[in-house]
C-alpha cells in the first residue's frame, strides 16, 4: 500500500509520465557515461529533481512492465508475463484511478498496455491520434535497411543514421508526432481539472536509427565497448542460442562502437524531445504545479555479450536497470541529486498517488518515494525484484505465432528459442546492491557478486564462499513471494 503523503496539498498537483522504451539505465551523463548526450535530464537532476541510480523495472519486455507499474503489481500477481496478456476490463490502473479521480488524461504515444477489445475510454480522456499520418515509416513496418537475409547485419537491429524532413529539422515519425500533440495541448491546457500526460515514446527502442543532428553529437571515442561473452555454459540457455541466431558474431569492435553510438543518438533525441515538452510546461505556467516522472520499462543489450535487443527471462542490469528520474511539484521538499536507492518501478504509482491524495482500491506493492525525494533518508528497499519465463506446458505463454514461422521476423532469433523449455524456462532475479541471484525452475542458478563482478560476467552459484549469501538470498526472495503472493479484494462478499 502507499505511505501517506505528509506534505499532500489541497491543490492536486498535475502529472507528467515521460516514458521512452528501451532506455538503459546508465545512458545517462549525470551517471557518469561518458558519450551519453543528456543535457535535459541532467539540469533537471542539478536543480529540481532526483535521479534514481538504482531502479529496476520487475519485467524486461514491454507489456508485463508496463501491465507491473501501472497496476502496482509484479507479473506473478495476475500472470502478466507475456506481450499478449494485458491488462483486463476489471483490473485497475493508475491512469484510471486518476481518470476518477477528476484528471484530465492525455495519452500520447505507444500502447503495449490495453487490449484491443478493450479500448482506452477507461483509461484516459484523449488517446491522441495526429490529424495527418508522420511522412516517415517507422523502421520495424518495412526491411530495405536489414540488408540481405543471409548478411551478418539481417538480425543485427541496426540501421544507422535516418534522413530527416527539411522543413521540420527532423525525422518526421510517430514520437515526434506525439511530442507536437502535447506541445498543442500545452498552449492551451485544460484549465478546470489537473493535467495528467502520459507519453510512453518508441525510442530509443530498436532497432538503432536516429537522425541528424542526434547521430552526430555521440563522440565515437568516448562509448565504451560493449561487455565480452561470458562463459556460455554457466549462462542461460537461452542466451547462447540468442547469440548464434543472430549471426552477428563476426562484428568488429567499430561495428559495435557505432551501434551504441547511435544508440546513443536515441537516447540523445529522447532528451531534446523531453526538453521542448518541459519549455512547453514554462509556457504554460505549470512546470512548477507539474510532478514528473521519467522512467523506461526496460533496457537493450546494446551489444553486451555480443547480443542486441532483449529478452524476456533474463535480468542482466543492462536489461533490469532502468532510468528513474523524479521532480515533484511546487511545495514538496526535495533535495535534487543522485539517489543511491534501491527502488522498483511500482514505486511509481505509490509516489503518484501520495502527492495526489488517492487512496488505491486495491491491495499493491509500491512504496512512495517522497520520503526519499525529500533527502530525509535514502534508505528504500534492502532488495529488487523482476521476473519472466513460463512453467513448460504453458506455450500459450510463449509468444509464438505464425508469423515468426519463417525466421524472417527481427525478433525471431529470440521468439524461435521461447517455444523451447530448458530455454524460456520460468525466473526469479533478487537483486541487493551487493549481489544478484537468479533461480531458474528449469536450468542452473545464477549468483553474481556485482562488487567484483559488476558486469555478471562470471556464474557464482554453487561456489562454497558464497553459499551463506546464495542462502540469504534465496530466504529473501522465498519471504517476498510470500508477501506479494496475490492481492485481496477490498470489496467483500455477502454470505448466505
Amino acid at each position: 500500500m502507499s505511505n501517506v503523503n505528509p506534505w499532500h496539498q489541497a491543490k492536486r498537483p498535475n502529472i507528467l509520465i515521460f516514458n521512452p522504451d528501451q532506455w538503459r539505465g546508465d545512458s545517462l551523463a549525470h551517471m557518469g557515461h561518458p558519450a551519453a548526450v543528456t543535457p535535459n535530464l541532467d539540469g533537471l537532476v542539478a536543480k529540481d529533481a532526483v535521479s534514481f541510480r538504482w531502479a529496476f523495472c520487475q519485467n524486461t519486455v514491454c507489456t508485463p512492465s508496463r501491465c507491473s507499474y501501472m497496476t502496482g503489481w509484479y507479473p506473478h500477481v495476475r500472470g502478466h508475463r507475456t506481450m499478449h496478456h494485458m491488462l483486463r476490463p476489471h483490473e485497475p490502473t493508475l491512469l484510471k484511478s486518476l481518470k476518477n479521480a477528476g484528471y484530465f488524461v492525455f495519452w500520447a504515444g505507444k500502447n503495449d498496455l490495453v487490449p484491443a477489445e478493450l479500448g482506452f475510454a477507461d483509461h484516459c480522456d484523449v488517446k491522441y491520434a495526429p490529424s495527418r499520418r508522420p511522412d516517415r515509416r517507422d523502421y520495424h513496418s518495412y526491411d530495405e535497411w536489414r540488408g540481405p537475409r543471409e548478411g551478418p547485419g539481417f538480425h543485427s537491429f541496426y540501421a544507422g543514421k535516418s534522413g530527416h524532413d527539411p522543413a521540420k529539422g527532423h525525422y518526421d515519425d510517430w514520437d515526434w508526432a506525439m511530442v507536437d500533440g502535447v506541445l498543442d495541448l500545452l498552449k492551451d491546457p485544460p484549465r478546470d481539472k489537473p493535467l495528467c500526460i502520459y507519453m510512453p515514446l518508441g525510442y530509443p527502442h530498436p532497432p538503432y536509427a536516429v537522425e541528424e543532428p542526434y547521430y552526430s553529437m555521440v563522440d565515437r571515442g568516448k562509448v565504451p565497448p560493449p561487455l565480452p561473452e561470458p562463459d556460455w555454459s554457466r549462462k542461460p540457455s537461452i542466451l547462447g542460442g540468442i547469440r548464434r541466431n543472430q549471426r552477428i558474431d563476426g562484428w568488429t569492435r567499430d561495428q559495435w562502437i557505432e551501434l551504441r553510438a547511435t544508440y546513443l543518438g536515441m537516447c540523445a533525441r529522447v532528451d531534446a524531445q523531453l526538453g521542448l515538452v518541459l519549455e512547453g510546461l514554462k509556457k504554460a505556467g505549470l512546470y512548477d504545479d507539474t510532478a514528473l516522472f521519467f522512467f523506461s520499462d526496460h533496457g537493450d543489450y546494446t551489444g553486451d555479450y555480443g547480443l542486441v535487443e532483449k529478452t524476456q527471462n533474463t535480468f542482466e542490469d543492462c536489461l533490469s536497470r532502468v532510468p528513474f528520474v523524479v521532480k515533484p511539484p511546487r511545495g514538496v521538499p526535495v533535495r535534487p541529486r543522485v539517489s543511491e536507492a534501491l527502488v522498483e518501478l511500482v514505486d511509481m504509482p505509490a509516489t503518484v498517488e501520495a502527492l495526489a491524495g488517492l487512496v488505491p482500491g486495491h491491495t499493491h506493492f509500491g512504496r512512495s518515494l517522497l520520503p526519499v525525494l525529500s533527502g530525509m533518508t535514502d534508505e528504500h528497499r534492502d532488495a529488487v525484484f523482476c521476473e519472466g519465463g513460463r512453467l513448460e506446458g504453458d506455450i500459450h505463454a510463449s509468444e509464438w505465432d505464425e508469423h515468426y514461422a519463417d525466421g524472417r521476423n527481427l525478433y525471431a532469433p529470440r521468439i524461435a528459442l521461447q517455444r523451447e523449455v530448458p530455454a524460456h524456462t520460468k525466473a526469479v532475479m533478487c537483486r541487493t546492491k551487493t549481489h544478484k541471484l537468479v533461480r531458474r525452475l528449469y536450468e542452473m542458478d545464477e549468483l553474481y557478486d556485482l562488487k567484483k563482478d559488476p558486469g555478471e560476467l562470471e556464474n557464482r552459484s554453487g561456489d562454497k564462499g558464497l553459499a551463506a549469501v546464495e542462502a540469504g538470498l534465496k530466504e529473501r526472495m522465498l519471504k517476498w513471494f510470500l508477501e506479494t503472493g496475490d492481492d485481496v479484494p477490498h470489496d467483500l462478499n455477502r454470505r448466505l
